[in-house]
């Protein structure tokens, strides 16, 4: 049992459900098979349903206003009129200690003005009613949105499931919109997931892991074949194709909470008792010391958006950008207490160190590039140039022709004798938006961006990875994963959900035209094409040889992007400030110098 599940378990008043009812009403479903009523009671079952998998069923059907009792005397519990006070168009979005009532950026400049739209694109109209037409419901209530609801796919496999990383942008969507519950009930629903046994072949992964995706089933109950239950059935990875743990997921819902508590003006959520200790597992988790020298994350191939095998084994990009955004808005959404000194005393230490590592690091443009093309190697000292011992062959001919005079960006990732120089979109637009980069940084790779185009938009915005592995070295990193072939799916293949994070860090620089200009992009044919998941060829021609139709987040992506362009000052929900006390820290490290060491004996 974990910590959460034990908070939840020992709050008095807490789960009504794990007490017997005395009556239970059942009401018949349009098949004729009675179906218990689980909006209003709970039975506690006399023993676990025969379905694998699935562990304490019956506290998962219990409704949020039940969930709201674990909240202490004083701590403030779910007020309904929040949603009905709460403003129901963009420009009145509430973000608590900041005013938007202007168009202004990080910088505190004046934002450029983009051409006020006439009215609602049928496009956009579609896109909504697809985007509704996705909602999973579970005990009456909308928890999510499945992965792809094409109708006529007859192999779903666990698209039809909610993944944490696929349902921010709709997420995002819902609460642009002024639609609260939805969010609020995917937050506490997957929180109650967290704290689950899961193993693969004997082994539990770490508390605080949040799962990949879930399932709403439908099973009948122990005893009475002719009642069912809603369960939620999670995965953590066991289930997957390569069977790994998502180290992204509570990264991304530590995020979105965040973002709740700001667009909708409702705290009480993150300051509830189980959600504060939600946020302290998976930090726990994050912040466990291992075995590893550097502050960056460790971990394997497929734990993230590219869930197959491909070369991003180590320290990738996309984690680091994900985990400083989780720390900083876990810093800011922690409640004081003495139990948590500690913690937010290694988080920041953590903070100051994950950012001098990324921005000193894993930064390439040309002068640094001339910098590495002349590195010594084997070199011994703590004084050492080349930490890393890099060798200067590993600069690809392919980089060296593509790097542009203006600009740079953050590589895929870092470990000793290896920089993989590939560019990877989400990593770096999140390090925009996190402010992991510098504004140097952040200017330089919308730059970047803009000067190669042709490459990395083309015709659909946007390449997750460039450039393709092909031939041998696609045989050797992939596996020879016929799905990852070369300038397809994860392999250079072309992501509109991305859109949704372009457009983010588009508006946090005061650069919206560039965001602007792949909407319009998309727009010609996303819709005609179905709303693929991803497209294929090296500029985005065909849509992907095994991409999923009607892709849920690739229409909230592209809805984000939309609502964003028309309310920029939403995206403060989103983005982190830079830290004060984080570019203090660094600057004074600079300034510094090498320390001197005494000499020290080994004995």
């Amino acid at each position: 049992m974990g910590i959460a599940e034990v908070a939840l378990h020992t709050m008095p008043g807490t789960f009504t459900g794990h007490s017997p009812a005395s009556s239970l009403f059942l009401r018949t479903d349009a098949g004729g098979r009675r179906k218990r009523n689980t909006n209003l009671f709970y039975r506690k079952f006399k023993g676990t349903p025969k379905f694998p998998g699935l562990r304490s069923v019956e506290r998962q059907c219990q409704r949020i206003d039940d969930l709201a009792k674990v909240i202490e005397a004083g701590n403030g519990t779910w007020d309904k009129d929040v949603v009905n006070k709460a403003s129901q168009v963009l420009g009145d979005v509430s973000v608590p200690g900041q005013v938007l009532g202007g168009n202004i950026n990080l910088n505190g400049n004046a934002t450029k003005p983009l051409p006020q739209r006439q009215k609602v694109s049928s496009v956009e109209d579609e896109a909504w009613d697809l985007l509704r037409d996705s909602i999973v419901n579970y005990c009456g209530i909308p928890v999510g949105t499945i992965a792809a609801n094409d109708p006529n796919d007859s192999n779903p496999a666990n698209y039809d499931q909610v993944f944490i990383r696929d349902f921010i942008p709709s997420g995002v969507a819902f609460l642009l919109k002024g639609e609260y519950e939805i969010v609020r009930n995917f937050i506490l629903h997957t929180l109650q997931l967290q704290s689950w046994e899961k193993t693969m072949d004997c082994h539990s992964p770490g508390q605080g892991l949040m799962p990949a995706s879930f399932k709403v089933r439908t099973i009948p109950l122990d005893g009475d074949d002719d009642a069912t239950e809603e369960v939620l059935d999670p995965d953590f990875g066991e289930a997957a194709i390569g069977r790994v743990a998502p180290v992204d997921s509570g990264l991304w819902w530590i995020i979105l909470l965040r973002a709740y508590g700001k667009c909708s003006g409702d705290l009480s959520v993150q300051e509830r008792i189980d959600v504060q200790t939600g946020i302290k597992m998976i930090l726990k988790l994050c912040l466990t010391d291992g075995f590893d020298m550097f502050p960056t994350l460790l971990v394997t191939d497929g734990s993230c958006m590219i869930d197959r095998r491909m070369g991003i084994h180590g320290h990738p990009l996309e984690i680091q950008a994900l985990f400083y955004s989780a720390l900083l808005s876990a810093r800011e959404m922690l409640t004081p207490e003495d139990g948590s000194a500690d913690l937010i005393r290694a988080l920041n230490n953590r903070l100051i160190a994950l950012s001098f590592h990324i921005r000193e690091y894993y930064w390439v443009d040309m002068q640094k590039l001339n910098e590495i093309y002349r590195y010594k190697t084997e070199e011994y000292s703590y004084d050492a140039v080349n930490k890393f011992n890099i060798y200067p062959d590993q600069v690809s001919p392919w980089l060296v022709e593509w790097i542009p005079p203006k600009g740079g960006y953050f590589i895929g990732n870092l470990q000793p004798a290896h920089m993989d120089f590939r560019f990877f979109a989400l990593g770096n637009l999140w390090s925009i938006v996190s402010s992991l980069a510098t504004t140097h940084q952040s200017h330089a790779i919308l730059d970047l961006i803009e000067s190669k185009w042709s490459d990395l938009v083309a015709e659909m915005p946007l390449k997750i990875c460039y450039p393709a592995l092909e031939n041998q070295e696609w045989k050797i990193i992939t596996g020879s994963d016929p799905k990852n072939t070369p300038w397809s799916y994860h392999n250079g293949g072309s992501w509109p959900t991305l859109l949704w994070q372009l457009t983010v860090a588009c508006i946090k620089m005061n650069r919206p035209e560039i965001a602007a200009k792949a909407v319009e992009i998309a727009e010609r044919r996303i819709a005609t094409d179905k709303w693929p998941e991803y497209y294929d060829t090296k500029r985005a021609r065909f849509i992907g040889k095994q991409s999923r139709l009607y892709q849920t987040w690739s229409i909230a992506g592209y809805l984000v992007a939309k609502q964003l362009l028309d309310k920029p000052d939403a995206a403060r929900i989103l983005w982190n400030d830079e830290d004060a006390e984080i570019l203090n820290a660094l600057s004074t490290n600079r300034k510094r110098g090498k320390k001197v060491l005494k000499k020290t004996y080994i004995v």
